[in-house]
């Protein structure tokens, strides 16, 4: 082989290896690359996410409230029924001594 065979079938296998190179560069390129389509999917599914924890948060926020409320007048009623039960007891015992009286 001489010089100039040489140079030529190392120039052969360069340009081989590059064009080699070049197409797996293109072929990783292709397959991991982004579509539009998939960002704008990302997109709504994060906005969407986003106003579902807004939603669960708001519900959230309406049953702490309505459950402070639902406290509040169970409070109040059974004040209402002990002072009520305390006023029958008062009552009863007032009626029995009354008829003790008369009796």
């Amino acid at each position: 082989m001489n010089r100039t065979e040489f140079i030529i079938t190392t120039a052969i296998i360069l340009f081989v290896a590059f064009a080699m190179g070049w197409f797996a560069n293109w072929l990783v390129h292709r397959f991991t690359r982004v579509r539009q389509s998939d960002v704008a999917d990302l997109d709504r599914m994060s906005q969407e996410l986003h106003e579902a924890e807004e939603t669960r948060d708001q519900a959230i926020t309406y049953l702490q409230q309505r459950e402070a409320e639902l406290t509040n007048q169970l409070t109040q009623t059974e004040a209402e029924l002990s002072a009520a039960m305390d006023g029958l007891r008062a009552a009863r015992q007032e009626a029995e001594e009354l008829r003790a009286r008369v009796g």
